[in-house]
């Protein structure tokens, strides 16, 4: 039966207003710090009633959720076909870097949680769930196991990796990310063997460094602090 036009457009009202309350909470977050961005405020920058922002969102946090799960979808969105036959580390630097860029815009809102993040250990423990979530996505999309214990402990080490990379990432201001993608390359060499990167006696590691494309990359970055908020 085809849908009368009175319906798709009460069917696409919610989707749009989710959109917009997402937009503007993210300008909000650029420039305000998590913890005083405020419903309201929310509906205010949208310019929608608090009505339709309640239908999209239970709170500030569940926008932040939302976000994330909308970075997935985008990165989750092209084929990783081309990588199928690449060791299990390239395929895993290829997902991340499609990660860096679709963040890439929201740079500030990033720096922004981070603080946030620092001052709250509870709210450091919440994102770091969210992150997690969204690593395991990751972790799928490269073609990593994601099940049972052994998944879930990947996806905490490789949300820890990321959270060291971002601290490079969100001072990196070359558009190739020449630094970016050294520490994520010195990263994930770090850590292969506790991501389960490394299978058996068969080595995954590829020789030097590389950047995307096979291209070689720049020298290290500095390394991250321990204590980098896992936030994205």
């Amino acid at each position: 039966m085809a849908r009368s036009p009175g319906t798709k457009a009460t069917a696409d009202k919610p989707s749009e207003a989710r959109a917009l309350a997402l937009d503007s909470f993210m300008r909000l977050l650029a420039r305000t710090p998590f913890e005083r961005i405020s419903l309201g405020a929310v509906a205010d920058e949208a310019k929608i009633p608090l009505a339709e922002l309640r239908a999209s969102f239970g709170s500030t946090f569940d926008m932040l959720a939302g976000f994330l799960r909308e970075v997935d979808a985008k990165v989750l969105a092209p084929s990783s076909e081309d990588m199928a036959d690449e060791p299990a580390r390239d395929r895993v630097f290829d997902v991340l870097m499609r990660r860096l860029d679709v963040l890439a815009p929201h740079k500030p809102a990033l720096r922004s949680l981070m603080d946030s993040a620092r001052r709250n250990p509870f709210f450091a423990l919440a994102l770091n769930k969210l992150s997690v979530r969204s690593q395991q996505w990751m972790l799928a999309a490269a073609r990593i196991d994601t099940a049972g214990l052994k998944g879930a402990v990947r996806a905490q080490g490789l949300a820890l990796v990321f959270a060291r990379v971002l601290q490079t990432f969100l001072t990196d201001d070359d558009p190739a990310l020449a630094r970016t993608m050294a520490a994520l390359d010195r990263e994930l060499a770090r850590g292969e063997r506790a991501l389960g990167l490394i299978e058996g006696a068969v080595c995954l590691a590829t020789g030097g460094r590389r950047g995307r494309g096979g291209k070689a990359a720049s020298p290290e970055a500095p390394a991250a602090p321990p204590d980098v908020p896992v936030v994205a």
